[in-house]
């Protein structure tokens, strides 16, 4: 891959910052795979970024403002980079990429040298900016809460961090948890065994694993304990240690299962603590531990906390907009009720004198 040329963009006055230039591609087999059919990939990014784009044999010309021409230019180098190691490259993989070259919150890497997690089955990429930083802070931090709305892929990268570490023999083994909320007394009215019971609640943790490695060898380390997925009640009384520990929708714990969950962290352990906020599913009047743990370790060394938006949301384009949708109707509500507040401060007021 090699730059080609630099050049003020023709019809564009330099006043405007508009610019042209033109990646020449060395490897004509995987430059189809670039552009995607019909070159629908470069029409996508075209539309997106606002630029012009052009290919022209192993050339791809891009003009328009300065700015957006090089974010266009890093992504395609991101994306040519990926392919190069021979990872795909879909329509996930550019939305991920528009998505990462259109961030303003943290700019520091180039998109070719944003972090990965690497599996046996491969790399796994971030694909919004706030994926980049729990990216990051997986591999920092000892402790790390991901907090967010759904979709934005806070357990599955979790999960894929936690077979990284496995199978480079950095920990023993995964623990992977979530709180039955809907359990009590139900549970027991559902057919078969304790584990057949709290599978249904688990299953989205057994998806991920299987992305992370062949279904035969999830199952093998499960029958030899290297992988335990179990309800949040089964860790009272442990200490894990060398482990891999994460606990799922944790915003449905209460104050005092989470202080036992986060109190059963051992030597060599790493923890990753997931949920939405806005879905609590506890009885009315039942503070969430999520919440109540933020509120009281945020801030402590050797944790870190990573906070997802809408635009974070990389499953369809839908879920996104269905999040802000219910974000602004919150939003709404909460001027609602302060305006409301505030008038009947001011009449209480009135009256006292």
């Amino acid at each position: 891959m090699t730059l080609v040329s630099a050049l003020p963009t023709n019809g564009l006055p330099s006043a405007t910052g508009g610019k042209a230039i033109t990646i020449q591609f060395n490897n004509n087999s995987l430059l189809p795979l670039l552009l995607g059919d019909h070159d629908r990939h470069l029409v996508r990014i075209e539309q997106a970024m606002g630029v012009r784009l052009s290919c022209r044999g192993n050339k791809v010309a891009i003009a328009g403002d300065a700015e957006r021409v090089e974010l266009a230019q890093g992504m395609l180098q991101g994306l040519w980079r990926r392919l190069e190691r021979g990872e795909n490259v879909g329509r996930p993989e550019v939305e991920a990429a528009i998505k990462l070259a259109d961030a303003e919150t943290d700019p520091r890497l180039p998109l070719s040298d944003l972090p990965a997690i690497r599996t046996r089955r491969g790399a796994v990429g971030p694909r919004s900016p706030g994926q980049a930083v729990y990216m990051e802070a997986l591999a920092a931090h000892e402790m790390v809460f991901g907090v967010g709305p759904a979709g934005t892929g806070k357990t599955y990268l979790a999960v894929a961090q936690a077979v990284a570490m496995l199978q480079a023999g950095k920990v023993d083994r995964i623990v992977l948890s979530r709180p039955a909320v809907e359990a009590g007394e139900r549970l027991g009215f559902l057919p078969g065994d304790m584990k057949e019971k709290v599978d249904p609640y688990l299953r989205p943790l057994y998806d991920a694993l299987h992305d992370m490695m062949p279904g035969d060898q999830v199952t093998r380390r499960i029958v030899s304990g290297e992988i335990e997925v179990a309800p949040l009640a089964f860790m009272r009384g442990r200490t894990l240690a060398h482990c891999y520990a994460i606990l799922d929708e944790a915003q449905n714990t209460t104050a005092a299962q989470m202080k036992m969950f986060l109190t059963r962290m051992g030597e060599g352990t790493r923890m990753v603590i997931t949920g939405d906020l806005s879905q609590v599913d506890l009885p009315p009047g039942v503070p969430s531990g999520l919440r109540d743990a933020l509120d009281t370790v945020e801030g402590v060394q050797g944790i870190g906390v990573v906070r997802f938006a809408a635009r974070d949301v990389v499953r369809h384009p839908m879920v996104g907009r269905i999040v802000e949708a219910y974000e602004q109707r919150a939003a709404a509500e909460g001027d609602t009720r302060r305006e409301a507040r505030r008038i009947y401060e001011q009449r209480d007021g009135s009256r006292g004198q």
